[in-house]
């Protein structure tokens, strides 16, 4: 007989998240996602003045401002005719590529690697770092007084279920240190062209209000530096250490054969030329991207929209008290198939499509680890291919950086038509993000966003096929329901943003 398990919130996350598990056999059998809240910030931006648009949108998330910014502007681009200038590209990128490193650094250090250090085994550590020791410190105390801390799982314990080797334990509490520090370097980074972080101020349609002065250039190479030797020295051995220890996580987690990639960095023209390409694999066959391919089912939506509509089409119309809906999140599809969006996405998209420096840093870690490519799709598939994009992503950086001119124009001027419409589509560090605009009267007729986790996250569509997380979570073994860390490790690998995915 299935039992009901449910974890609610979901912890070490962005936004609200429940999941409800059907348990049998310690097996889950059935799995529901549910975004918890609505926001609305779609129906916010209807009547306003366009140029209030990539402003608003980035409060979708304090962790990819950026993203949601960069995809406003691009579909502002499209709808005022507007080119954009080299410099104004190259700096786009820039910005987006600082945001992306401090989000993977995050989600791995600080959302996802508790999940597997023990942070109690500092309660042995005898050297003199004084950070260390403090910790140990705050841990003894913690661990005496039988608190369950909100950084770890100190209370209940899950015996056995964590890093057996002490000493890496220790060196991960060092290096979860260590990446506070490279997260702040990476924010510096960005606003070094950005103007500050979160919500970047020079991000405008036309291009960027920022000049890559030569002070500027320099800045940003010496901290890109800093964060390189960090992501090829500490997080990428980590991230195969932890991979290596939890082998058995490249067999959990699996969701369909399913992926989607819109493209990000472009190398030329407007949006064009991406360095991550943009693609799909549906049903393991790699693809071509249709963007008139998107619909958002509602029918286990807490929403009265219409269903199955393209995102231009579509519209924001809660219905709090929507009889079998369940979420708050709509159901989007590609040819009517779930897809999963992210950095899995993005790196088999690109490998599908012979990207040489993705090929090779793949089929490398794979060899360390000694798994097959068919295991990527999994926990520990998602965690590696976060990696290795972060140090893809860092080393073009400093291409980019090469090409800028201090005496080019970073932006063109532009008129607002009084109608129109534009696509914005990009990559947030957690997946493919899409914006949809339409003008009216020189105002905002119509705002659409489809997130990444909107992907990821959704309930069932109006067929009743479960989402990428949902599917993901089925065959799941749960070895104590009273503590079901398999099934937030499978969640926490596609680094939810619910406050995203409500928006």
């Amino acid at each position: 007989m299935a039992t009901s398990v449910k974890i609610s919130p979901v912890t070490r996350i962005e936004g609200h998240l429940a999941i409800e598990l059907k348990v049998e056999s310690n097996q889950v059998m059935q799995a529901f996602s549910i975004g918890e809240m609505f926001r609305g910030l779609e129906v916010l931006l209807k009547g306003r003045d366009p140029l209030d648009a990539h402003q608003i949108v980035q409060r979708i998330c304090g962790v990819c401002p950026v993203s949601h910014g960069t995809a406003s502007i691009y579909a502002q681009d499209q709808a005022y005719h507007v080119t954009i200038p080299t410099n104004g590209r190259l700096l786009r990128n820039l910005i987006l590529a600082a945001n992306f490193i401090q989000s993977h650094i995050l989600h791995f250090y600080h959302l996802t690697a508790l999940d597997y250090v023990d942070v109690t085994a500092i309660t042995g550590y005898q050297g003199s770092d004084p950070e260390l020791q403090s910790v140990r410190e705050w841990v003894q105390n913690e661990f005496k007084a039988g608190v369950v801390a909100p950084a770890a799982p100190f209370l209940p314990r899950y015996e056995g279920k964590y890093l057996d080797n002490a000493e890496l334990n220790i060196q991960a509490i060092k290096h979860y240190l260590e990446a506070l520090e490279m997260r702040k370097l990476a924010h510096q980074m960005c606003a070094i062209f950005a103007g500050k972080m979160p919500h970047p101020a020079s991000l405008i349609p036309g291009g960027v209000t920022q000049k890559p002065t030569a002070q500027k250039i320099a800045a940003y190479a010496g901290m890109l530096q800093r964060l390189q030797m960090f992501i090829d020295h500490v997080y990428l051995p980590d991230v195969v250490e932890v991979a290596k220890a939890f082998k058995d996580y490249f067999k959990i987690g699996k969701g369909y054969d399913n992926f989607l990639s819109y493209g990000v960095f472009p190398e030329s023209g407007n949006n064009e030329g991406h360095v991550l390409p943009a693609g799909t694999i549906v049903n393991g066959k790699p693809g071509a991207f249709d963007a008139a391919a998107i619909t958002e089912d509602v029918k286990y939506s807490r929403f009265a929209s219409v269903s199955g509509a393209h995102p231009s089409q579509g519209d924001t119309v809660a219905d709090p008290h929507k009889a079998n809906a369940y979420s708050w999140i709509k159901a989007p599809r590609y040819q009517k198939q779930p897809m999963e969006v992210g950095p899995l996405a993005r790196m088999l998209v690109a490998y599908h499509q012979g990207h040489g420096e993705c090929k090779t840093l793949i089929d490398g870690a794979l060899q360390q680890i000694g798994v097959t490519p068919a295991e990527l799709n999994s926990v520990m598939g998602r965690h590696a291919a976060r990696a290795i994009e972060c140090k893809i992503i860092a080393d073009h950086c400093g291409h980019w950086l090469d090409q800028l001119a201090p005496d080019q124009a970073t932006y063109n001027e532009f008129d607002i038509p009084a109608s129109g419409s534009g696509i914005g589509l990009t990559e947030a560090p957690r997946g493919a993000l899409g914006h949809w605009i339409t003008l009216d009267n020189h105002k905002i007729e119509s705002y659409q966003c489809i997130v990444p986790t909107t992907w990821n996250c959704s309930p069932r569509d109006d067929r009743g096929i479960e989402s990428p997380v949902e599917k993901a979570l089925e065959g799941t073994p749960i070895a104590n329901e009273e503590n079901p860390i398999e099934a937030a490790r499978v969640v926490r690998s596609f680094d939810p943003c619910i406050a995203c995915a409500v928006h």
